[in-house]
């Protein structure tokens, strides 16, 4: 059963799927708790004072930055990475599969940490520990330690997929667009400058350590902002809760259409940011050719991440097919004629990547209470990551497979893109969530 009451909440967070801490409930606002084994409020926390205002979005704004440049600068990296370790292809693909696995495992455990010691306490840990990580793992000695670290570069990340949306509802809550693309807008940009400076940052220096390592800056900068927030935060146990059990979820259609949607899409780009670098490089391209092509590619969900929220309230079902078909040129393109139109089939496929910001933007249009786009958010990224983890490893398995074909891997993006697609057309005509929760 759901259950609300109506007690002003102390500021914090928690519960097994997902986690919003927030402080007294206004007047006409509901009042409810974490999602599944814990507890949330989800009354806002508007920022403070201007210059509280200001930090706060400097806080997401560098956070966001972070949030991708640990995974796009291993990408452009990646043959570096591969002779500097001597490993072989399909351990490179363990490699680029490991941020789908921290991000599904990581992120399925925010919520409950969040709870236990309080949100903004586990954003500075978790940006802590993703610097630590960050700066050892460009000089890890070998295969296994360089895998270690990468757990620890990862968390930051891992954390902030799953608690960011709940910190925007509950400093911004009357600029959730406004922060969400904010926040988005940062990762596009901090992704798109790792995937296209890390080479050069590499070559300049003479070692691929030095371009992987360099990111750690921004990671130890994001973390600063969030120091004053700590203070008077303390774990949500008292909270008043709408439980919202994992299993309830599961039982939503459009639950499942959001997380198919999710799922194989990011499939595709995690396959796109950790192995075109690579396949340019074995059509005949330079390293730093290759590298900024992936770049210009993650630069293109700048805009996009700006343009597709407004294009999904006005005609969902036609933004789903329009991305969907930048795609499927996009990769047949590159599998048919990779090096004649190299610039034109990226410019698609970075197009095509918008389904990205076009499921973060479905979760919120297909549920109504903050709770359950809160509880939809972690379901979908959780059980997503998860199987869009399989992509990389598989890419890597298939080349160490066939010796390098990579036709095989062009199929597995078109395969994933049409299932993609079909997840994404339900969930444009599905109902909210929220109507679908068993009572």
């Amino acid at each position: 059963m759901v259950r609300a009451t109506n007690r002003n909440a102390a500021p914090g967070a928690g519960s097994a799927v997902s986690a919003v801490s927030a402080g007294p409930v206004p007047a006409g606002r509901v009042s409810a708790g974490p999602v599944s084994a814990g507890r949330v409020s989800v009354g806002p926390v508007p920022a403070g004072p201007n210059h509280q205002r200001l930090l706060l979005i400097a806080a997401f704004v560098l956070t966001g930055f972070t949030m991708r440049s640990a995974v796009s600068s291993v990408g452009s990296l990646l043959t570096g990475i591969q002779d500097g370790l001597s490993i072989s292809s399909g351990r490179a693909g363990v490699i680029t599969t490991l941020p789908v696995l921290c991000f599904a495992v990581l992120g399925s455990w925010a919520p409950r940490w969040a709870h236990r010691f309080g949100t903004h306490r586990l954003v500075v840990a978790a940006l802590a520990i993703a610097t630590l990580g960050m700066a050892s793992r460009a000089i890890a000695p070998g295969y296994v330690p360089f895998l270690l670290l990468s757990v620890l570069a990862l968390a930051g990340a891992a954390m902030a997929n799953v608690l960011m949306p709940s910190l925007v509802k509950q400093h911004f809550p009357d600029e959730v667009g406004r922060m969400t693309a904010a926040y988005t807008t940062a990762l596009a940009i901090g992704m798109t400058a790792a995937a296209g400076l890390s080479v050069p940052l590499a070559n300049a220096a003479g070692s691929w350590r030095f371009g992987l390592g360099f990111w750690t800056i921004f990671a130890a900068a994001a973390l600063v902002p969030w120091l004053p927030t700590v203070r008077g935060d303390r774990p949500d146990r008292d909270a008043d809760a709408i439980r919202i059990p994992l299993p309830r979820l599961a039982r939503s259609s459009t639950a499942w259409a959001l997380t198919i949607m999710f799922a194989f899409q990011s499939m595709q780009a995690y396959v796109s940011i950790g192995w075109f670098a690579a396949f340019f490089k074995h059509e005949g391209l330079s390293p730093a050719h290759a590298g900024w092509l992936v770049a210009f590619y993650a630069a293109l969900s700048i805009p996009i991440s700006v343009i597709i929220p407004a294009w999904a309230v006005r005609d969902a079902r036609s933004a789903v097919l329009g991305m969907v078909t930048c795609s499927a040129v996009a990769y047949i393109g590159l599998w048919l004629a990779p090096l004649g139109g190299s610039w034109l089939w990226m410019c698609l496929a970075g197009i095509g990547s918008g389904m990205f910001p076009l499921t973060l933007t479905f979760i919120g249009l297909r549920s109504r209470a903050v709770p359950v786009t809160a509880a939809l958010s972690a379901f979908v990224q959780t059980v997503g990551y998860v199987v869009a983890g399989t992509g990389p490893l598989l890419v890597g398995f298939l080349l160490d497979r066939f010796h390098q074909n990579w036709d095989y891997v062009f199929v597995i993006l078109l395969a994933a893109l049409i299932v993609s697609g079909v997840g994404g057309l339900a969930a444009a005509a599905g109902r909210p969530v929220d109507s679908q929760l068993p009572r």
